[in-house]
């Protein structure tokens, strides 16, 4: 029902949502996993035509995939480093029969971002630089792989093509090149929305 209703694009709660997850999975939801409501506005700007393909960069448990791809006509990609998390993600999109979406379990620095058309960052490497922001012990974290991550990805947004679509979220803005212009902003400057308009 939850995603009946995003598909007709009624309201729906964060804690009704996220009672699809287990109870360690919704501890961390304030924190670390997007809202439904930002989640649809983002995935609005991202998929500027039926098809789009949308990666979304550390995507936890699958909320912004899912949601985006039930919300619009784009496909949506997310790239996670944690097994547990891809699993899940594949697990409740096959239960709640979402079609349009795939999950990669794999470290960021694999992948190649031509595959993609547009760009979600929710500050996915901020665990590691701040230790109270961890979200379990399972991989590494380190200030020298916020960097690495970090250079990588704006290296990648760097090869893609004009127009490409961005969306951040709560980033420290290091990963944007600036070959990227800020389209607008909401919720109090946390989630921007770029467009790449020069090479």
């Amino acid at each position: 029902m939850i995603f009946e209703h995003i598909k007709l694009k009624k309201y729906v709660d964060d804690d009704e949502f996220n009672t699809i997850y287990p109870e360690w999975v919704r501890k961390l939801a304030f924190r670390h996993w997007t809202s439904v409501q930002i989640s649809k506005v983002a995935a609005d700007f991202l998929v500027g035509k039926p098809g789009t393909k949308v990666l979304d960069i550390g995507s936890g448990p699958g909320k912004f995939c899912m949601i985006g791809a039930s919300h619009t006509n784009g496909y949506f990609t997310g790239v996670e480093q944690r097994y547990s998390l891809v699993e899940l993600s594949k697990k409740l999109s096959i239960f709640y029969s979402i079609q349009n979406v795939n999950y990669i379990h794999a470290n960021i620095t694999s992948i190649n971002f031509k595959e993609y058309d547009a760009f979600y960052f929710f500050n996915s490497f901020y665990e590691n630089i701040d230790r109270s922001a961890i979200i379990d012990e399972t991989v590494n974290a380190s200030i020298d792989l916020y960097d690495l991550y970090s250079i990588y990805v704006n290296d990648q947004f760097s090869l893609a093509p004009q127009g490409t679509r961005l969306v951040t979220y709560c980033g420290a803005l290091k990963e944007i090149p600036s070959s990227y212009e800020l389209q607008y902003s909401l919720y109090n400057g946390l989630l921007k929305f770029w467009k790449k308009t020069s090479l």
